[in-house]
């Protein structure tokens, strides 16, 4: 069952991030996304195959301590928008927004759970479980100050020029640094006996807290 409680979490939780970022944006004035047919719910229109099916599932036969995926980027022209090195802020702010809202509904389900029919009750639960996780460690692991992560986006909007600049530079290299960090760096550290999962560290702490929050507003928390 527990691949099974991922995969629906997996979905809603990609979809409706990129889903923002798009929105967002065109409220912002850029209609890029809009025009790429990308503000929809419709998961389809979003579904990566490495990142949000193939990643998360090697994850889960991995035991990862947490799971993370990814969508397909929603195309954002930022020198579309009224006010771009502003407005980026709030276009990158709207994904990890998403999925604290998200969470945060996922914890309110739970008052629902009493009201399903037992068998698929547990399953139910699972998946509401699943998807406060999984929107948790989403929202932290974007907000990484480095770029394309939406956390660099944010940094890059508010530094100062002279730090923004070469911050923003880093785009391009991004992906290669994260995925150092996140498969290259632990395997190496275990083979010399040394925990080197450093991102794992970087997400877990405020992942956990960002859960005990969403549970103490919802009135879940003990």
């Amino acid at each position: 069952m527990t691949a099974s409680t991922w995969v629906l979490p997996v979905i809603i939780a990609v979809t409706f991030h990129e889903a923002a970022h798009g929105f967002v944006a065109y409220r912002f004035g850029d209609d890029t996304a809009w025009q790429a047919g990308r503000i929809t719910l419709n998961p389809f229109k979003h579904v990566d195959p490495f990142g949000t099916l193939l990643l998360p599932a090697m994850l889960i036969l991995l035991r990862s301590p947490f799971l993370f995926g990814y969508a397909k980027p929603v195309p954002v022209d930022f020198s579309r928008l009224r006010h771009p090195r502003r407005d980026m802020v709030w276009v990158a702010l709207a994904g990890p927004g998403m999925n604290v809202l998200l969470a945060i509904v996922s914890s309110l389900l739970f008052y629902t759970v009493d009201y399903v029919p037992p068998q698929p009750a547990e399953w139910v639960a699972a998946n509401l479980v699943h998807s406060i996780q999984l929107n948790a460690v989403l929202c932290v692991f974007n907000m990484i100050p480095l770029p394309p992560l939406d956390g660099g986006r944010v940094a890059v909007g508010v530094l100062p020029r002279f730090l923004a600049l070469p911050l923003a530079r880093l785009e391009r290299y991004g992906m290669m640094i994260l995925l150092l960090f996140l498969f290259i760096l632990p395997m190496l550290g275990s083979q010399i006996g040394h925990d080197l999962n450093l991102v794992g560290w970087l997400i877990s702490t405020p992942a956990r807290a960002l859960i005990e929050f969403v549970l103490w507003i919802t009135g879940q928390s003990e």
